[in-house]
């Protein structure tokens, strides 16, 4: 079982600064790509930026130059540093790891954190 927990969303004012993480637990052989999604209610779920086992990293345009996605594979932690926040960004977050197993691999999601920007 593999369990993903996020935490450092919360309510931040227009230009401000908000660090998520989601570490990785349970019988974990190895983390291949890990990511972070936004998704607004009645809306799907968006790709917000991507980070490779070789840490090539791939971000929405929306946030190119404000956000920075980040892993400490010691850790099994992804993080995503958010700068310059805007109103638009506001939206739950959702942590996105594509775990190895001697098997195969499997996608896991996080639970979700709310982040909140406002004007």
């Amino acid at each position: 079982q593999v369990q993903l927990v996020e935490s450092g969303g919360g309510l931040v004012q227009a230009g401000g600064s908000l660090r998520l993480s989601c570490a990785a637990s349970g019988s974990i052989f190895s983390i291949n790509s890990m990511g972070w999604y936004r998704q607004a209610p009645g809306k799907q779920r968006d790709l917000v930026a991507t980070i490779t086992t070789g840490n090539s990293t791939n971000y929405a345009d929306s946030v190119k130059g404000r956000f920075t996605i980040s892993r400490d594979n010691a850790k099994n932690t992804v993080y995503l540093q958010m700068n310059s926040l805007k109103p638009e960004d506001t939206d739950v977050y959702y942590c996105n790891c594509n775990v190895g197993f001697r098997w195969g691999s499997r996608n896991y999601w996080g639970q979700g954190t709310q982040v909140t920007v406002s004007s």
